[in-house]
């Protein structure tokens, strides 16, 4: 297993060595490496990152007000030649705190603790079945995702429709997109994504999920019927 990481730190030569060391570890795979938080929070929208290497000190965004703007975190390893930050980075639930300059021996064990903690993570899934974890009415509320029967674009709001009942959740639909399973989930329409296996028949222009029909986009239907032979 290897865990998809970015590097992000504002010196070239620091940035090079961090980059070496993910290349060079077998459970790593670097997908990229960002001078600022600006173009890494752009990769991080079209690309599932489990890990990212941080630095603290960056010009216009530092590395805490960066993940203070990221509705979903990956795991983090700070990495700052000062230790001053150090208590503070674990306010942000940093899998560790590296010091520059980094040994390999310690960029080694760090990598352990994440790979470790990233097992542990789909041991937890895997025992309590797929959650996702929504914030609505100021309450945090964990949501099975294979009773998810639809989600619905609700102005600046996000409507999650369960077999229990809705919820709106001040979101995006891409964020939804990303944090679901691209087997169970498909986006068919630019307002809508539906849980496949709540799919009672189709046809085409709506999916019939109960006695509701959701509208297909004429391009989406092609998603739909790929996902369903799949299923």
């Amino acid at each position: 297993m290897k865990l998809n990481c970015v590097v992000v730190d504002d010196s070239s030569i620091q940035r090079m060595i961090i980059a070496k060391l993910v290349n060079n570890h077998p459970n790593l795979h670097l997908i990229g490496d960002f001078s600022n938080a600006i173009e890494a929070k752009s990769c991080m929208s079209v690309h599932s990152v489990d890990l990212i290497f941080l630095d603290i000190e960056m010009p216009v965004i530092s590395g805490f007000d960066f993940l203070d703007g990221l509705k979903t975190k990956p795991q983090i390893i700070f990495i700052t030649s000062k230790a001053e930050y150090a208590l503070k980075a674990f306010d942000y639930d940093a899998t560790d705190y590296l010091q520059k300059p980094i040994a390999v021996d310690r960029f080694s064990a760090s990598v352990k603790r994440a790979m470790d903690l990233h097992l542990l993570k789909q041991d937890i899934k895997e025992e309590e079945g797929e959650h996702i974890f929504i914030k609505s009415n100021l309450k945090k509320l964990k949501i099975y995702t294979s009773r998810i029967k639809w989600i619905e674009a609700f102005g600046d709001y996000v409507r999650v429709v369960t077999e229990d009942d809705s919820n709106l959740v001040l979101s995006t639909m891409k964020s939804f997109e990303n944090d679901l399973s691209k087997k169970k989930f498909v986006r068919v329409h630019k307002s809508y994504i539906i849980n496949i296996d709540k799919v009672e028949r189709f046809n085409s222009k709506f999916a019939e999920i109960g006695t509701t029909k959701i509208p297909l986009s004429r391009n989406k239907k092609e998603d739909l019927v790929k996902a369903l032979s799949f299923a």
